[in-house]
């Protein structure tokens, strides 16, 4: 059985015995400086004191701290503030930076300068050199020349930047206190540096506050003036345009919308009175025409006139009817009471017409009044409308006037807010610790720990010393070990000593071990061929050959295959499509099936494979798949070798499958290493998988070899596989580097008949 624990040789050959490493023994290392403790102890030693003796020459440095609380919570003193408050807490965070920042800036440090009077101090820049100059020359009897402002410039501004370096300023996390710490030769100066700091900090804070203010006071007082003659421009031309308009009344409403209203209303009442009029007149006349009692009507009811006269009608009616039954009709008594009974008729139905055309004047004089009320509504409704029309910019005028006198009181207000908000401090910053003297220096740090750092130096550097003398002198005394290489050179045959001549047999390069994945019953199915196809499109499943189970789980196989790819794409080197070659031993089917099955494996992955049969002597899978199938052109048009007949073709199972092309071997391989090259330059294909070349190789196939990035060897099971091996990698030659995976084939051989045991789709 074929051996993979060892990389493969082509012949037996004993390894040569590894060149001695030298190294260093950390128990050597130990004696030796246990051996030299002493000197060791002395350079630590002197190191201390090389140490205590720098720390002696530095120049002492005094911290002096002062505590600031800045609380961007200004006090609320005034409705409204010049700023906007902070309401978040990163807000507030960036004021109190902000704030920090301010103490160290130029403004706060040149007042610190001139307080202290740090210009003529010789430790920030200064001196007296100028007037011992001046004394010097004094002495002579000559004048001293007097500092230029230049001069003065250069010393303030040295003494600034000398200043700003000893200033740290430390905000403490999530609280606003702010540490000023200042350091100083003198531990005096630095206390007062510290203090005066922080007090010009919070005097030049009020004072910037102050300036705020007074800048918006004179900002606002300037506008005052042209927004007061604005505002008298915009009433005056509205108080023209209402005289010139007669817009005259009240706050609320105007005189012609008075009238107006009250015009209608009188209208409305003359109506309803000429409606009165017109159904008492009505009732009258309909009285009158009637034949009932023409006095039944509630005008000559109310009459006392009309009520006398009934009296009296109802009277001589009576005494009517009375003669009428003592006396015949022709007795002068009855004629009498008869005519009196006519005469008092006539005078009511007088009395009635005179109701009548007193009804029938108040009905004409309604009439003509409303009359007189509606032409003049309809004058008035004219104006009014004149009115509105002019009311439109009257309207305007009033906004002007309104929005000038709302501007004019705004800036008015605020002019005066501002205006006391200049005495007012609202800064809630203080000082909540002042600098206090310190009473020890903050640089150097104690002698002790130069002391101690200074032995730990020396001691380092004389052990250090040692170590590298030792190794020197090994070096010196042992040959420098040779590197292994990845060659072995076999033994030769002993020849006898004055044999000089004899060949000396070339270096062997030692292959890799390769992958192996084994292909058994257990992971294939088995179909007759050619049944169940899908339409005249190829399923590689159904090609009669044992392929990978459909929806099977993942298995060692697969797994081993899918290692495989992953190996060939390394050695890619970054190429978009991998090319990896099947080659096999013997004239079988067994290197097509197991082909086939490494590219199913693949497909199942979701890998575009594009399947390229090689084999120009047995072309098993051409064969195979140029009965069923229908031959179409190739998807980006140059997927075809020599003629129509080897053109791609498209499957069911997602793959492309190539077939071989009839004729010259050489024009065959030379088409399908530039179909190669094309599908890789255009894309859409992710791996190309080539069935073979068979064996034994020739030339052409040789350049088909060298351009696949990876090679799988199909060794079948039925056959020698260490012989089959053999046989593969002498005919590979050089390009047996290029071996990723091994595919064991224990499948039957497709003349073996078939067993109970199997299952047929």
């Amino acid at each position: 059985m074929l051996d993979y624990d060892q990389p493969i040789e082509r012949s037996k050959r004993e390894v040569g015995q590894p060149a001695p490493s030298a190294g260093f023994n950390v128990l050597e290392l130990v004696h030796l400086l246990w051996r030299r403790k002493a000197a060791i102890a002395a350079a630590g030693l002197i190191g201390a004191s090389l140490a205590v003796a720098v720390g002696k020459s530095l120049t002492p440095r005094y911290t002096a701290t002062a505590q600031l609380y800045v609380d961007p919570r200004e006090l609320q003193l005034v409705d409204r503030e010049l700023t906007p408050r902070a309401q978040d807490v990163s807000g507030m965070s960036m004021v109190v930076e902000s704030q920090a920042r301010l103490i160290t800036s130029n403004s706060v440090l040149l007042q610190v300068i001139q307080q202290a009077n740090l210009e003529k101090d010789p430790e920030f820049g200064g001196g007296d050199g100028g007037s011992v100059m001046s004394s010097l020359l004094g002495l002579i009897g000559l004048q001293g020349r007097a500092p230029s402002a230049d001069d003065k410039k250069e010393v303030q501004l040295g003494a600034l930047e000398a200043l700003n370096r000893r200033i740290t300023i430390r905000k403490t996390e999530k609280s606003f206190i702010v540490d000023v710490e200042v350091w100083s030769t003198d531990p005096a100066k630095a206390a007062m540096l510290a203090n005066t700091l922080t007090n010009v900090y919070l005097a030049e804070s009020r004072n910037s506050q102050a300036l705020a203010a007074r800048r918006a006071t004179n900002d606002l007082s300037g506008r005052l003036k042209e927004l007061r003659e604005r505002l008298r421009t915009a009433e005056t031309a509205l108080a023209t345009y209402k005289a010139q308009n007669n817009f005259v009344g009240t706050q609320d409403t105007l005189i012609s919308d008075q009238q107006l209203s009250a015009s209608n209303q009188r209208l409305a009442a003359a109506r309803a009175a000429t409606l009165d009029a017109q159904a008492r007149y009505d009732q009258i006349e309909a009285s009158r025409r009637t034949a009932t009692d023409a006095g039944a009507i509630p005008e000559a009811l109310q009459s006392p006139t009309i009520a006398n006269l009934r009296a009296q009608y109802a009277d001589a009616r009576k005494k009517y009817a009375e003669q009428a039954a003592e006396l015949g009709p022709r007795h002068p008594a009855l004629r009498q009471t008869e005519k009196q009974v006519e005469d008092l008729k006539r005078t009511i139905n007088e009395e009635i017409d005179r109701f009548a055309q007193a009804a029938k004047n108040d009905l004409t004089r309604a009439r003509d009044y409303e009359a007189s009320l509606n032409r003049a509504l309809e004058t008035q409704k004219r104006q009014s409308v004149q009115l509105s029309q002019a009311a439109v910019r009257l309207r305007e005028l009033e906004r002007e006037a309104e929005a000038s006198r709302d501007v004019y009181q705004s800036f008015l207000k605020r002019s005066r807010e501002t205006e006391e908000q200049e005495s007012l401090n609202t800064s809630a910053a203080r000082v909540i610790g002042e600098a206090t003297v310190p009473q020890r220096r903050s640089f150097p740090p104690a002698m002790s720990l130069f002391a101690m750092i200074g032995f730990l130096f020396g001691s380092l550097a004389a052990a250090g010393w040692f170590v590298a003398v030792r190794q020197l002198s090994a070096g010196a005394m042992e040959p420098e070990p040779t590197r292994r290489e990845r060659t072995v050179v076999p033994e030769a045959p002993k020849a006898p000593v004055d044999d000089a001549s004899a060949p000396q047999a070339p270096p062997l390069t030692l292959v890799e071990k390769p992958l192996i994945a084994r292909l058994q019953e257990a992971d294939v199915m088995r179909t007759l061929g050619a049944i169940l196809a899908v339409g005249n499109t190829v399923d590689l499943s159904r090609l009669g050959w044992p392929t990978l189970r459909p929806g099977f789980p993942l298995t060692t196989l697969i797994n081993a295959m899918r290692d495989m790819r992953a190996t060939a794409t390394r050695h890619a080197a970054g190429k978009t499509m991998p090319v990896i070659a099947i080659v096999g031993a013997g004239a079988t089917a067994d290197r097509s099936v197991a082909a086939l099955n490494f590219v199913l494996a693949a497909a199942r992955d979701g890998t575009r494979v594009l399947m390229i049969d090689t084999d120009h002597q047995a072309h098993q899978l051409s064969s195979k798949i140029s009965r069923p199938g229908k031959s179409e052109p190739g998807r980006f048009g140059w997927l075809s070798i020599g003629n129509k007949a080897s053109r791609e073709i498209k499957t069911a199972n997602g793959i492309s499958v190539l077939p071989v092309a009839d004729g010259d071997a050489g024009k065959a391989a030379e088409a399908i290493r530039k179909a190669v090259v094309q599908a890789r330059s255009a894309g859409g294909t992710d791996l190309v998988i080539l069935d073979g070349p068979a064996m034994p190789l020739n030339a052409a196939d040789r350049k088909l070899l060298d351009a696949a990035d990876a090679l799988v060897a199909v060794l079948p099971t039925h056959l020698d596989i260490n012989e089959a091996m053999e046989d593969i990698l002498t005919a590979l030659g050089a390009a047996e580097r290029k071996l990723v995976g091994v595919i064991l084939n224990e499948l039957n051989p497709a003349t073996q008949s078939r067993q109970r045991d199997k299952q047929y789709a």
